[in-house]
């Protein structure tokens, strides 16, 4: 147990430097740093703003601008994600909300209309919500193992924590100094540097992805992804109850603190922070989930540390317990987010995957809002405690349901680490993104062959592509002996790439485990990424030349 525990914290530690010293995810996370912590000094000071113009009801407005036509534009941001390349579009995107944010500092500055300071808050919103369905889609194309996947997903949940930690304070120190409008315009200039450093970003284009006409149908499509596939509904219907019971949370931490503790206003602020810290104290217990295949397993937990904390402070309503709970909330959070974000990256096809992240971003933008509305009326139903009790049941109860269906989850939709390292080693296979070879290891085919067994016969048609898992096989020509071939050796890809015969026979010398890819599988993966496309044939030209005849036309 302590090998294995050294292993995986070493794979972490790989992963970890592998993120950090990667100039592509570098810039992302950096980006990611500064632009969140901008976003959120600019909620405190439109919240402020906002107050101060209109009361509670002005409050309340921006809250609504701020979110509806987030929750409209993410599927639509998706499409065209899913349409051009990610990462022009996060460019772009980025730079158009530093452009609402810098408008809106203007117009405060020269003493404009309050519905034109919305109306253009409502943009800088509208583009936040575009941004992170774009950023989690281009992740698993710049990432080049599922650990590297996992630990970038990691960082930037842990960046989003200190983010939401650090903005709203950063901000209502420049506040309480300045005005809104040099908030704004901090906040603008921040974003137009997050926006620069993500002009540096190189991702090679996968292919050519075919635009169905219909804007519509597309945009439908994300939808259509998540109903059709039962494990992908699973996961974002128990992240989308996680956001319902964290919208409710943000009411239900008020007035607590107000009725239930009796810890007044500044009370707010420490419940709050202590879910914060519970994030960054989570992002430790989350380091151990970098070198594991038990995602969805950890999902689960998550759930659980998630909503049973709530509930026992209905339960047991004391202030430092209280804090401590929250805090625990905060761990269940980190995981939650880098567990199922890593899922959703690993299971949804790259075609449609924008699009599934933008479905994701509404229903969370939604169901927190929902949980803001429900969770006033269960207090005026039941009181605070019960409602706290109610909220924080509804998690590990939802989790409990579902268990078998959540374990199961990663024998589905997380390849083996031996297939997966296997592919890894071959030229072939070495340049795709880590999201296509784990679609790839998921739907390799185990086949074993006795000694003498012909596993391809010479002017056959090819349909499969191989991989020599153990053992040996004798490969011949015309009845001529070409070689052997062993473990990690592969075979049968000319065939398939250039649409011939088998030009030889490879005969089974000893007991072989090999691993078969079916045809169209192989085909799509190579050839659809130019670097995997121009490594195979580079393995063909070699092998054609005549540096190894004979294994060169199987």
């Amino acid at each position: 147990m302590l090998g294995s525990f050294r292993e995986r914290f070493g794979e972490s530690t790989d992963a970890f430097r592998a993120v950090v010293t990667s100039p592509a995810l570098r810039r992302v996370e950096l980006s990611w740093a500064a632009s969140i912590t901008a976003y959120w000094a600019f909620i405190v000071a439109l919240a402020v703003y906002a107050y101060d113009q209109g009361g509670a009801t002005g409050v309340g407005l921006v809250g609504v601008i701020r979110v509806l036509p987030a929750f409209i534009a993410a599927p639509f941001a998706g499409v065209l994600g899913d349409r051009y390349r990610r990462e022009l579009l996060l460019v772009i995107l980025s730079f158009i909300r530093a452009g609402f944010m810098a408008a809106t500092a203007l117009v405060l500055f020269a003493g404009g209309s309050t519905w034109l300071v919305y109306a253009l808050s409502g943009g800088v919103a509208l583009m936040a919500s575009t941004v992170r369905p774009m950023q989690s889609a281009l992740l698993p194309q710049l990432a080049k193992t599922p650990e590297e996947l996992t630990a970038a997903n990691l960082v930037l949940t842990t960046v989003e924590s200190s983010g939401i930690f650090l903005g709203p304070a950063l901000g209502g120190i420049l506040l309480a100094a300045t005005n809104a409008q040099t908030v704004f315009a901090a906040a603008a200039v921040v974003f137009v540097f997050a926006s620069a450093l993500l002009m540096g970003l190189k991702v090679e284009a996968l292919q050519e992805r075919d635009v169905e006409g219909n804007f519509m149908r597309e945009f439908f499509g994300g939808f259509g992804a998540i109903a059709s596939d039962r494990k992908l509904a699973l996961i974002v219907t128990l992240y989308g109850i996680q956001t319902f019971v964290a919208g409710a949370l943000n009411v239900l931490i008020v007035v607590a603190s107000l009725e239930l503790l009796d810890l007044g206003e500044s009370g707010v602020g420490f419940l709050n922070s202590a879910v914060g810290i519970g994030g960054l104290v989570g992002a430790i217990a989350a380091f151990a989930l970098v070198g594991r295949q038990r995602l969805a397993s950890d999902f689960g937990l998550g759930l659980i540390l998630w909503g049973v904390p709530i509930a026992l402070i209905g339960i047991f309503p004391r202030p430092p317990f209280a804090l401590f709970l929250l805090a625990i909330v905060g761990i269940g959070n980190t995981v939650v987010d880098v567990a199922a974000l890593t899922l959703l990256q690993r299971t949804v096809p790259d075609e449609v995957l924008t699009r599934v992240f933008g479905v994701v971003q509404s229903v969370f933008i939604g169901t927190i809002g929902l949980g803001a509305i429900i969770a006033p009326l269960a207090i005026n139903a039941v009181g605070i405690r019960w409602a706290l009790v109610f909220t924080g049941a509804l998690l590990p109860i939802s989790a409990a349901l579902t268990w078998r269906r959540i374990t199961a989850l990663d024998a589905d939709v997380i390849a083996p680490t031996t297939e997966i390292a296997l592919l890894r080693r071959m030229p072939l296979f070495k340049p795709l993104p880590a999201t296509t070879i784990d679609e790839l290891a998921l739907k390799l085919i185990p086949v074993r062959a006795d000694a003498g067994t012909e596993i391809v016969r010479e002017r056959e048609h090819g349909d499969r592509f191989y991989v020599i898992e153990s053992g040996e096989v004798d490969v011949s020509a015309n009845g001529e002996h070409l070689g052997t071939m062993g473990a990690g050796d592969h075979f049968g890809e000319i065939a398939l790439l250039r649409d011939v015969p088998r030009t030889a026979t490879v005969t089974a010398k000893d007991e072989v485990s090999l691993y078969a890819l079916e045809r169209d599988e192989f085909l799509s993966a190579v050839t659809g990424h130019p670097a995997s496309a121009e490594a195979a044939d580079a393995v063909v030209a070699s092998r054609l030349s005549g540096l190894r005849p004979g294994m060169a036309s199987i």
